[in-house]
């Protein structure tokens, strides 16, 4: 009974947990002309590499305010967008689970300015957040939107993509993200009104415009954007929006930093590390990564890739000598417990490595 009862410690919170984050749920300041736009010069403070954990300059909510805070309270948005260099925005969604008092906004909505119209990240997981959105680009630039980017197919990607298709936006996915739509949207649409609540009026499922499998080519205003899948990571299709001529990178859900990163039942670690490598290989010098601020390689290495290879390599020690799945809860995760959503997901990160590579 006691082991029981231990178990459902562990599993409801992370229930609770999962069921927000895949549910997932002034004219002068207008852009001047396309030479402006090819400047590369970091906007936001990007954070110095650091040794430990201890040592992040960014600071990210806990506790408390990391559930109910909200940073724009006359908009949708949890927080309003900020030019991360020059030509590319980012409006920061909060680290926590989607909830009514963020609006749903948990994940990162960037966009691209050009001087021949504006790429968007992320639909947003609702119309009327998604309506907020371009109310803030409109402030930014008289330019159109002409493409939003599904980073994948989860809720807070993805759900407002009838807002933009009414405007004349092309919805472009990968194949497998809108795989996952067609499957489960209207589950997810159903899970982000229960959070939600009046905020998702407007909100239908509506599929992508586009697919493509690996690689998708923009060009727009001399800007080149490619729409990258590089292999197996967090969910099915996963892209990324790499940048060569700005050295940054739109990582999505590859890369984490600000928040624990959830390992799910079709998550394939020892993938995501492989896919890792092509990752790396771009070489970028900024990031803007699915959850957090932006930042560089070095920080969304240790709290990814750096995090999956300690999970296996604990697993495999483990594994070798004989220990449980309860075993596995108690590993100690002590260098990554300061990360938001860390007292959710670290036990049931740890039990769905061990699992998987009993398996393997």
């Amino acid at each position: 009974m006691t082991k029981i009862l231990k178990s459902l410690s562990i599993i409801l919170p992370i229930l609770m947990l999962l069921s927000c984050d895949r549910d997932d749920m002034s004219e002068s300041n207008k852009t001047q002309n396309a030479a402006t736009q090819m400047d590369v010069q970091p906007i936001v403070q990007m954070p110095e590499p650091a040794s430990t954990p201890s040592q992040d300059v960014t600071p990210v909510l806990t506790g408390e305010a990391l559930y109910t805070s909200d940073k724009a309270p006359n908009s949708m948005l949890y927080d309003l967008p900020q030019e991360v260099i020059v030509g590319v925005w980012s409006a920061i969604g909060a680290t926590s689970p989607g909830r009514y008092e963020n609006s749903g906004h948990n994940n990162n909505l960037s966009f691209v300015i050009t001087n021949e119209g504006v790429l968007v990240v992320n639909a947003g997981s609702n119309y009327l957040l998604a309506k907020a959105l371009h109310t803030e680009i409109m402030k930014i630039t008289d330019q159109p939107v002409r493409y939003v980017v599904l980073e994948n197919g989860q809720g807070h990607a993805m759900l407002g993509s009838g807002y933009w298709q009414e405007q004349g936006a092309v919805v472009i996915a990968h194949e497998d993200a809108a795989h996952e739509i067609e499957e489960n949207a209207f589950a997810i649409l159903e899970g982000a009104k229960q959070i939600v609540k009046e905020k998702a009026d407007g909100t239908t499922v509506t599929m992508p415009d586009k697919t493509f499998k690996d690689e998708m080519v923009i060009e727009m205003g001399g800007v080149r954007i490619e729409l990258l899948n590089l292999g197996p990571a967090h969910s099915p299709g996963d892209i990324i929006v790499w940048l060569p001529q700005k050295s940054l990178v739109i990582s999505g859900d590859m890369a984490f930093h600000q928040r624990m990163l959830p390992l799910f039942e079709h998550t394939d670690t020892a993938a995501w590390i492989e896919t890792w490598d092509k990752f790396a290989a771009l070489n970028a010098e900024y990031v803007i990564p699915g959850h957090g601020g932006p930042t560089n390689m070095a920080e969304v290495t240790r709290y990814t890739r750096d995090y999956l290879v300690f999970l296996r390599e604990e697993m495999a020690k483990l594994i070798e000598d004989g220990g449980s799945l309860e075993d596995a809860y108690e590993i100690d995760q002590s260098a990554y417990m300061h990360l938001p959503t860390s007292e959710f997901l670290a036990k049931r990160n740890a039990g769905q490595v061990f699992q998987s590579m009993e398996f393997e």
